[in-house]
């Protein structure tokens, strides 16, 4: 081997910097060998070691009652649903592959994040996600959008999982800078977990799955550094999926579990077999020794540097107990899966890598990862000064429209409200059996768990231009949202995972963003008792103009006690009875009026009770459970107006509605955003029942309408075929495309 000398300047190449090259010279007692210097720059990455942002994350709420594995415990988080039933979900972003290669970008992100639930032993049931883009007018946001979608749907229909739930937005400031954040839930019996660890000295270390190559080597230091004209060079940092061999993976991986002969497992995702033997083995508290020229790979040439690095996708790494690593090599052998000794467990802690029997690496694991000896830093804030202009404009001083109707059409045609029926209908949303409520029926998606009359309620939300306005209150309304949508459903909340989606953390602006968002989203959490159970930090979303609206994807996970109890968003019966539950306070800042119709985005967003938040969704959840409510629906996107359309127009038949509603300003009003609204509708026979209770709990509640036939009538500023709202919604978003 001819590798290259290291030294500082090398390791400035590979992101480290100067403090962090002379720690590893403090670690090590020598300079780094090539090999080394590669798997400290991965292994110190953000986005391995989230050396910028784990002190404040372990400010957020991360136990509960229901919680079995908390963040940072395993690959998913793992909550009890009774019935000896869990659920192990977790979202993850693959934004910087899917600006360079949307395709394989996306669809690697859905892979990768497939294999962290079902290394926990648990079979997915469902997938999710969370879209941004640039605007529709630019040629290359079509190309990414397209690229992305396509990428989700061969994936996820491939590997035979369905994708139930999601939520697209287009704004300026991703242009160049895509979000993809890929959700996946799965469910395990209790007791029949796995972990990802390593212990229990000379026990054989496996390598299953798919060979290695080239493919996604330094993908985890890409991941770590700002979009450039650069980046199109980067294509090799972006993994290649293949979604049968993953499905052979998961079987296989199921079945091993069940052996009883696996002491731990882990995916091999960023930073590839680095990453999985320095975790492992650290959690252990334990070492491990690997032989690099016994790894299947794809390419005989291939370097000690490149293996340790790649990130080629379906592959795991196995510790296996003595003496049954042939049971276990049977069981992928019988997938058609390689699976491969390379090591054993030493009790030495450190991390041993040999090629042909010569040492290239060994560094003591506890000093390679998250909760280690990695680098942790809080850096530098300053608030923002454009929030200083946005937080005092003066959102009266905007102009009244003349015609409500005509705002209402231009609303339901946005893209960020028409109907995402382009895109979900390209997944498979129903494989399995288990979908009860798929996309564009309710504000979450439900999934049956059969064997039970109980399903799982699940969502991700996050308005982004919200947090990028007031970035804690913005980080509040994500996680009311998300729960609001949830219980809307019929279900309850139970916790949360979390993708935070923000900009160069060294710039401060960035990072006080990134600090008061995460403080509201714990706020919110602690108060709605919805425990964080682990997600990911993706920093550095930045093109050369400007960073990405902050945007703290939350993926709430929710449980319908009873199938009676499953609430969809639109009415039902003619001459039902429609309600308005919350206080209407007519806010515009940060809406989607404001910048459709106005062409600002700017003001003081909504304001948040968090009090009221929590007593308005228990509340209505009692509601539902009790026969009480026909459709549920919570005021968002185009405020009331939309909410009430939506309702006329998301089922199967089309409803009209007779509303009158009282208001200070009107367009405030029907187009406002104000939190913690929902319109219900409810049969006459349980009017006053609901009224009376909900008036007993102190939820402000208003009758403001009836369910008719044919139109859209509002005050008398409204008056719009159902018909022709529905067509807007339904075809506004494909035209654009």
């Amino acid at each position: 081997m001819n590798e290259q000398e290291a030294n500082f300047e090398l390791a400035q190449k590979h992101g480290l910097n100067r403090e962090e090259y002379n720690k590893i010279l403090e670690i090590l007692g020598r300079v780094p060998t090539y090999t080394e210097l590669g798997i400290f720059s991965v292994m110190w990455s953000e986005h391995c070691s989230y050396k910028n942002s784990i002190k404040i994350l372990k400010t957020l709420p991360r136990t509960g009652k229901r919680l079995l594995v908390g963040a940072g415990e395993e690959n998913a988080g793992l909550v009890d649903i009774g019935n000896g039933l869990a659920v192990a979900f977790k979202i993850e972003s693959h934004n910087h592959p899917s600006a360079v290669e949307p395709y394989q970008g996306a669809a690697t992100g859905v892979g990768g994040i497939m294999r962290d639930i079902f290394t926990m032993g648990a079979r997915p049931v469902a997938s999710l996600n969370s879209l941004r883009f640039g605007e529709l007018t630019e040629p290359r946001v079509k190309y990414l959008l397209d690229g992305v979608v396509r990428g989700i749907g061969d994936y996820g229909n491939s590997f035979g999982v369905p994708t139930v739930a999601g939520e697209i937005y287009f704004e300026k400031s991703y242009s160049g800078n895509p979000l993809v954040n890929a959700m996946s839930v799965g469910i395990v019996e209790h007791g029949k977990t796995a972990s990802a660890i390593a212990k229990g000295t000379g026990n054989p270390v496996l390598i299953v799955g798919a060979t290695t190559g080239r493919d996604g080597i330094h993908g985890a230091t890409f991941a770590s550094e700002e979009i450039s004209e650069a980046s199109e060079s980067k294509r090799p940092s972006v993994q290649v999926g293949d979604p049968f061999t993953e499905k052979l993976l998961l079987e296989a991986t199921l079945e091993a579990i069940q052996s009883g002969f696996l002491v731990g497992i882990q995916d091999m995702g960023a930073a590839g077999i680095t990453c999985s033997t320095s975790e492992m083995s650290a959690k252990g508290e334990a070492g491990m020794e690997i032989e690099l020229s016994l790894v299947p790979t794809r390419d005989e040439k291939m370097t000690p540097y490149e293996i340790m690095l790649s990130e080629s996708q379906e592959r795991m790494l196995v510790v296996v107990q003595k003496g049954f690593e042939n049971e276990i090599i049977k069981i992928f052998k019988k997938w058609d899966l390689h699976a491969v000794k390379i090591g054993t467990v030493t009790e030495d802690k450190n991390l041993t890598v040999k090629f042909h029997g010569e040492l290239v690496a060994k560094i003591p694991s506890w000093f390679l990862v998250l909760g280690g000896g990695a680098p942790v830093y809080e850096r530098e804030t300053k608030k923002p000064s454009y929030l200083e202009t946005t937080s005092n404009f003066d959102l009266n001083s905007v102009p009244k429209p003349e015609n409500l109707n005509e705002v209402l059409e231009k609303l339901i045609a946005s893209p960020n409200i028409a109907s995402k029926k382009w895109v979900y209908e390209q997944y498979d949303t129903t494989v399995r059996t288990n979908t009860v409520v798929g996309p564009g029926k309710s504000d979450a998606a439900i999934i049956r768990l059969k064997g039970t009359n109980k399903a799982l309620s699940l969502k991700t939300d996050c308005n982004g231009r919200f947090v990028y306005l007031n970035p804690r209150k913005g980080g509040q309304i994500a996680v009311c949202e998300a729960a609001r949508n949830v219980v809307c459903s019929g279900g309850e909340p139970l916790a949360i995972t979390n993708c935070l989606n923000f900009g160069n953390p060294y710039k401060p602006e960035i990072y006080w963003q990134f600090k008061e968002a995460v403080t509201g989203m714990g706020e919110a959490c602690k108060i709605l008792e919805t425990p964080v159970t682990g997600g990911n930090v993706s920093f550095y979303n930045e093109n050369p103009e400007s960073a990405v609206f902050p945007t703290p994807t939350i993926g709430m996970l929710g449980l319908v006690e009873d199938l009676k109890d499953v609430t969809t968003m639109n009415f039902k019966n003619e001459g039902d009875t429609i309600f308005l539950l919350g206080k209407n306070k007519e806010e515009i800042g940060g809406s989607e009026y404001l910048k459709v119709f106005h062409g600002k985005i700017t003001g003081e967003i909504p304001e948040i009770d968090l009090e009221a938040e929590k007593k308005l969704q228990k509340t209505l959840l009692k509601a539902i459970r009790r026969g009480w409510i026909e459709s549920a629906h919570d005021v968002s996107d185009g405020g009331l107006a939309v909410t009430l359309a939506e309702s006329c127009f998301c089922g199967e038949q089309t409803f009209g509605a007779e509303v009158q509603i009282d208001f200070k300003r009107e367009d405030f009003a029907l187009f406002g955003e104000s939190q913690s609204l929902v319109v219900v509708s409810a049969r006459d026979a349980n009017v006053l029942e609901l009224v009376e209770f909900l008036e007993q709990e102190n939820v402000t509640v208003s009758k403001i309408g009836i369910v008719t036939l044919q139109n859209l009538k509002i005050n008398s500023s409204i008056c719009l075929e159902i018909e022709k709202l529905k067509k807007l919604y339904e075809t506004s978003l494909e035209k654009l495309i």
